[in-house]
């Protein structure tokens, strides 16, 4: 199956390293016009840019500031024209032990949810909105099989965070549908990233492959084709549905 992408304008979030960074190289070389979005690495975004070979831009928002991520999706429309996907992929995972004080704890509650909830919120409210005139528009979310199955102690907002989210993504499908408005969750399990190393790093890779059925971790590149798949309006059936890509760790 040849997928192209070649009339689509994809907004990225997260999309300087990692999973991210692998969604949106997919989504180019599959044709589309990708928009990349990055919190503070500009070095990283601008690598990403030179290395794809369709149209594409780079644009940085703090998600966890809400009053930036209003108005950054019809900041986009504006600037580039109509979005037909958003890829909600950037999120946090900060170490939150709950044997820390609960003022410590709270803030990095609330800035998990700020991220990974909260703003995911807004992008979204604001991508419904620029879609319906054209009676088209997907959006994927990137969870966590920590929506389903929960998470330690010490990722609970994380897990909490991912939760909400899956909310979302069936509240849209559900009631956007209609009007030409797609909506699809993927849960990942561990995934060879930056921010699943620092939790390999305090748990040990052992931890995570005694806990998977396959011999090695997902890679960031065995997750991006779903996400081509899902935007590319082959698969709209399928919208309200979660999709598990997790080395089988966690079945349903």
């Amino acid at each position: 199956m040849n997928i192209s992408l070649k009339t689509q304008r994809i907004l990225v979030t997260g999309a300087s390293r990692g999973i991210g960074r692998a969604i949106a190289k997919q989504l180019s070389e599959s044709g589309a016009e990708v928009i990349i979005h990055y919190n503070s690495n500009r070095t990283a975004a601008e690598s990403l840019l030179g290395q794809l070979t369709n149209s594409a831009h780079i644009e940085s928002c703090d998600l966890s500031k809400p009053e930036y991520v209003t108005g950054f999706i019809p900041m986009l429309v504006d600037k580039y024209g109509p979005l037909t996907a958003l890829v909600n992929n950037a999120g946090i995972a900060p170490y939150a032990p709950d044997s820390l004080p609960t003022s410590e704890w709270l803030q990095i509650w609330e800035k998990t949810m700020l991220v990974n909830a909260t703003a995911v919120g807004i992008l979204s409210k604001e991508f419904v909105e620029q879609a319906k005139p054209q009676k088209d528009g997907r959006i994927i979310m990137l969870s966590s099989r920590a929506a389903f199955r929960g998470d330690t102690p010490d990722y609970m907002a994380y897990a909490a965070s991912k939760g909400a989210i899956v909310s979302l993504m069936r509240s849209i499908a559900r009631y956007y549908g209609k009007e030409g408005i797609k909506a699809f969750l993927i849960a990942p399990g561990f995934t060879r990233t930056d921010m699943a190393s620092e939790i390999l790093a305090e748990y040990g890779e052992d931890f995570a492959l005694r806990d998977i059925a396959l011999n090695e971790l997902t890679r960031p590149e065995d997750i991006a084709p779903m996400v081509t798949l899902l935007c590319s309006g082959l698969a709209d059936h399928a919208t309200g549905t979660s999709i598990d890509i997790n080395a089988g760790s966690y079945v349903r």
